[in-house]
């Protein structure tokens, strides 16, 4: 019985060993499926993770070096810039302006002084004395300085244009594809203001004014007067002509309806200060001769101005002109523009040097020459 129940001893250990082996390895089993599948997720939300890193990483990098280049740029363009005026104009001697007081341009320097030739960023020559002196810059161009070939005047009044291809990099003109656009005046939209009354014609004395400086007897514009005369009266004024009141010609035309804003030729976009000046700051109604009415139009309203080419002849133009002189509500609709655009008249030759000064910090990092100056400007 001792022997037997050592058996079942033995038998009963056996069996417990055998259950808890079996309990083990079912334990064990538990932990082999419960385990993994847990850790499973752990795995994919870290890879997730891992790859939200590095999207992000590759975004902030391209972006580092986007807004670095972006910044590196405006610094470039912020930079000071040495603009040589190689001539005075015509023999200018007023001072130099302040860019950044006047029109709000930072960091150019305006000089005269040649000396400052190699270290120039740009040089400025103004055509009228390159015809007459013919003496450019004898010293090597210093690497990316831009030459800029400054002309205002029309081609008939420009002399040879021959030679000149590939010799500047920035052209500056009243003509429209110039790389500095400057026209001798412009419209610009009332900022800020209420409707504006227009300009009234009521205390306006004479009829039609006309202001001329260089006389010719063989200028277009001087044989449209001498028809015209003949059907209207032309009061003229000017240095074989009458005296301008106070010296000034804003007031002297203001006391008149028309202005004969006749320019002394004709050329594409050749739209002087004869407009904007004389007739449109005067507050008078501009009766053009210049380039073709489409020209006129890309500049100010369609009914802001008359074109002699819009008649027949003088005769035409002169009872177009009485009938609304006697009508002053037909008058007025010329003037309606007022309402809404003031004039701004380019004042020479500050603002040409500082929008010069602008554009070449703008074109920094740019680099040409000009092959068809000839070509593109007498077209």
């Amino acid at each position: 019985m001792d022997t037997h129940s050592r058996r079942g001893q033995t038998t009963n250990h056996s069996d417990i060993r055998a259950k808890v082996s079996s309990a083990y390895r079912q334990k064990q089993c538990r932990v082999v499926f419960i385990v993994p599948r847990i850790y499973w997720w752990v795995f994919v939300l870290a890879v997730w993770y891992a790859i939200g890193i590095f999207v992000l990483s590759l975004t902030y990098f391209h972006l580092s070096r986007l807004d670095a280049s972006t910044h590196g740029g405006l610094r470039a363009e912020k930079s000071n810039v040495t603009l040589l005026i190689w001539w005075r104009p015509f023999g200018n001697l007023d001072p130099l302006p302040d860019c950044a007081e006047r029109y709000g341009i930072q960091d150019c320097t305006l000089t005269t002084n040649r000396r400052a030739y190699t270290r120039a960023d740009a040089v400025i020559i103004h055509h009228r004395e390159l015809m007459r002196k013919w003496s450019l810059p004898s010293t090597p161009r210093p690497p990316r300085q831009k030459w800029i070939w400054m002309n205002f005047e029309s081609p008939s009044h420009s002399g040879s244009l021959i030679g000149l291809d590939g010799v500047f990099n920035l052209t500056m003109s009243y003509r429209r594809g110039a790389d500095v656009f400057l026209p001798y005046g412009y419209l610009q939209p009332r900022r800020g203001e209420r409707e504006t009354p227009q300009v009234s014609a009521r205390h306006r004395r004479g009829i039609v004014a006309w202001i001329v400086s260089n006389w010719n007897e063989h200028h277009e514009r001087v044989r449209f007067y001498r028809n015209l005369r003949r059907y209207v009266h032309v009061d003229v004024f000017g240095r074989d002509a009458r005296d301008l009141i106070s010296d000034s010609v804003v007031r002297t035309v203001s006391r008149y309806k028309f202005y004969l804003a006749f320019e002394n030729s004709l050329h594409t976009d050749y739209i002087t200060e004869k407009l904007w000046r004389n007739a449109l700051l005067s507050g008078a109604v501009p009766v053009v001769l210049g380039p073709p009415r489409e020209n006129y139009e890309l500049f100010l309203p369609a009914d802001a101005f008359i074109h002699v080419q819009d008649f027949r002849g003088p005769r035409a133009l002169a009872a177009y002109l009485k009938h609304l002189d006697r009508n002053h509500s037909l008058y007025q609709r010329y003037l309606n523009w007022t309402r809404h655009y003031s004039v701004h008249v380019t004042s020479f030759w500050a603002e040409h040097y500082c929008m010069a000064c602008r554009a070449v910090q703008a074109s920094r990092r740019q680099y040409k020459s000009v092959s068809d100056i000839a070509l593109w400007f007498e077209s």
